[in-house]
C-alpha cells in the first residue's frame, strides 16, 4: 500500500480510493486542491492531531511600546440618518500573532519567580527553613508558597490577554509604560496548526484521508449532477445525485466522528 507523504501523493491516493485509473473521475485539478485545503481546515479546527501545543517566545520591540501607548478612534454612526453619533478609542495594545495561531491560552506572568533579594519572602523561606532538604518537611514549604501564589491571584492577577485567530493579533491589557521594557520576551502558550509542509506525515492519517475522499467524492457528484442522464464512453451512464448523496452520508459519519472520537475539549484550548 502506497503511504502518501506528499501533497501531491495525498491527491493521487484521494483519487485512486474513488477508482481513478479505472474510470474518470470528473473533478479538475483546482477543485481537488480546493478540497484538500478544506479537508486540512477541518482537521485543525476539530482533530486533536490537527493541532500542537507550542511555547512562542516574542521580543518586545521599540515599535510595540510605542503602539501600545497609542489610540485609534473608531465613530458610530446613526443607522437611519448616518449623522456621527459618538467617538470612542481603542489601544492597539496588541502584538502580531502568526496566522497557524488558533488558541492563545495565556501569557506567562511577568513576576519573578526566582529571586536573589535577600528582602523577598521566598528568599528568606529557602534559607532559613529549606537549607538542608534532606532532614526538613516539604509540606510546611508547599503550603507557604501556594498561599503566597493564592494572594498572588488576589491582589495582582493575571495579565489579561484577547485573541481572536482571524485578526492574527494578541492583545495584552498591561501597564505598557511600566510592565515592560524592549528587548524583554514574553512566553505565550497556545495551539498552533500543524503545518502539512514540514510534518508530512499528517497525509497519511486515516481520518483525514477518509474526510477528503468523501469531500473530493461530493465535488465529483455536484459535477456530474449538471450532466444527469448523460451516458459516457462505452455506454455507462454515471448518476451524479447518487454519488452526491452518497458522499453527503459520509461527510456527515465523518463529521459526527471527529466531534465523538477526536475532537479537543473546547477548555483545553482556552485561557
Amino acid at each position: 500500500m502506497a503511504i502518501p507523504s506528499t501533497r501531491d501523493g495525498f491527491k493521487n491516493y484521494c483519487l485512486r480510493a474513488l477508482g481513478f485509473g479505472v474510470i474518470d473521475i470528473n473533478v479538475s485539478d483546482d477543485q481537488v486542491e480546493d478540497r484538500i485545503d478544506e479537508g486540512l481546515q477541518y482537521f485543525a479546527q476539530y482533530h486533536y492531531d490537527g493541532v500542537e501545543k507550542m511555547y512562542l517566545k516574542y521580543k518586545i520591540t521599540q515599535d510595540d511600546v510605542d503602539r501600545a501607548r497609542s489610540n485609534e478612534t473608531t465613530t458610530s454612526t446613526d443607522s437611519k440618518d448616518g449623522n456621527v453619533t459618538g467617538s470612542f478609542l481603542e489601544g492597539k495594545n496588541y502584538i502580531p500573532m502568526p496566522s497557524a495561531v488558533v488558541s492563545v491560552v495565556q501569557v506567562f506572568p511577568f513576576d519573578d519567580a526566582v529571586t536573589n533579594n535577600m528582602f523577598d519572602i521566598r528568599y528568606q523561606l529557602r534559607l532559613n527553613d529549606l537549607y538542608d532538604f534532606s532532614s526538613t518537611s516539604m509540606i510546611q514549604y508547599d503550603m507557604t508558597m501556594k498561599h503566597l501564589d493564592h494572594l498572588q491571584h488576589m491582589l495582582v492577577g493575571e495579565t489579561p490577554v484577547r485573541f481572536n485567530q482571524h485578526q492574527n493579533r494578541l492583545y495584552i491589557d498591561m501597564d505598557w509604560e511600566n510592565k515592560v521594557d524592549v528587548d524583554n520576551f514574553l512566553i505565550i502558550d497556545c495551539y498552533r496548526k500543524i503545518d502539512p509542509s514540514s510534518f508530512t506525515d499528517i497525509f497519511d492519517d486515516i481520518y483525514l484521508k477518509r474526510y477528503v475522499t468523501s469531500l473530493i467524492k461530493r465535488q465529483w457528484g455536484a459535477n456530474l449532477s449538471k450532466f444527469s442522464g448523460v451516458a459516457m464512453l462505452g455506454g455507462v451512464t454515471m448518476n451524479g445525485e447518487q454519488i452526491y448523496t452518497q458522499a453527503i452520508e459520509e461527510i456527515q459519519r465523518l463529521e459526527e466522528q471527529i466531534q465523538l472520537s477526536f475532537e479537543t475539549p473546547i477548555d483545553y484550548m482556552i485561557g
